[in-house]
């Protein structure tokens, strides 16, 4: 598969304080990965090297195999939102995006797909002061797909959405993963991103702790899987088959032990059984998550 993200030995410094350092990973096409780390952690200036907008101090960072500055129209295959406050409170939603799509020679037809793609046209012509902070999030999004980027980055991209907006926001992301694109979303929380990547990688004071896919990382926590299906006598049944742990939890739910919440719709899906509720326990994973990165790096 593709390497669509290389990072190797990437380290930044500011006068004495070390913020990346010895940095290394990869992001392969059509996944969906999480960067994720307490704040202050070194994520945002991960990104920033990433995206060409800082410079190494040692190491390198490469998209499609090149420094995004050497990259023929980047902003094109390169989406990337890092704050949602980068507007001009007296312009309308449209009208900013607008003013982006000239400047990467994007058709003002893009801008009103993306604004329908993110659920904004109803306000597309509403200044952005009036924008609640979900609302500059969508907009933020819909500035970094005018391009029809192959590559997303996100910072913190639930921060100010609601739990509709969240689910939103995960079921868009795992579409366009479906689509051969590619995602990196950073966050300081596991449990806000457990149910929408397929790795995690955690760094911790500049520093990697862990590189893991999620199911591995679910393996490893012995965390438990929600399920509620239209017959759990039934899918209890087909789990225990698998070798996988079952108990009775609240409102009729099943708790599923060593397996990934994909794992878990992959045998309900083979039994024959309707899922109406599939999510990964995200307390266990949080409480790993808070471990490796309350260590101080070697």
């Amino acid at each position: 598969m593709m390497v669509v993200v290389e990072v190797e030995s990437l380290s930044k410094r500011f006068g004495g304080v070390v913020a990346v350092a010895d940095l290394s990973f990869g992001l392969e096409a059509g996944t969906i990965t999480g960067f994720l780390g307490p704040n202050g952690a070194g994520k945002t200036t991960t990104l920033r090297m990433v995206l060409g907008l800082a410079a190494p101090t040692s190491g390198r960072a490469l998209v499609f195999g090149r420094p995004y500055g050497e990259l023929s129209r980047a902003a094109l295959r390169i989406g990337a939102v890092l704050e949602a406050t980068d507007f001009h409170p007296g312009r309308s939603g449209r009208d900013h995006l607008r003013m982006l799509a000239r400047a990467v020679e994007v058709p003002d037809r893009r801008v009103d797909e993306v604004l329908g793609l993110v659920e904004l046209g109803d306000v597309a012509r509403r200044r952005v002061k009036g924008y609640s902070l979900g609302m500059r999030q969508r907009l933020g999004l819909a500035a970094a797909l005018l391009g029809d980027p192959e590559l997303l980055i996100l910072d913190e991209p639930a921060n100010g959405l609601d739990p509709e907006g969240v689910r939103w926001l995960r079921e868009f992301l795992r579409g366009l993963a479906s689509e051969g694109r590619t995602v990196l979303v950073s966050s300081h929380v596991l449990a806000e991103v457990a149910q929408t990547v397929d790795r995690v990688l955690i760094i911790n004071r500049g520093r990697l702790v862990l590189s893991s896919s999620l199911a591995e990382l679910t393996a490893r926590a012995g965390g438990a899987v929600r399920v509620r299906a239209g017959d759990p006598e039934r899918l209890a049944a087909a789990l225990r088959d698998e070798g996988l742990r079952v108990t009775a939890g609240s409102d009729h739910a099943l708790l599923v032990g060593g397996a990934s919440s994909e794992r878990v719709g992959e045998i309900a899906f083979a039994a024959g059984v309707p899922v109406r509720e599939l999510v990964s326990d995200g307390g266990v994973l949080e409480d790993i998550f808070l471990e490796l990165t309350s260590r101080a790096p070697a």
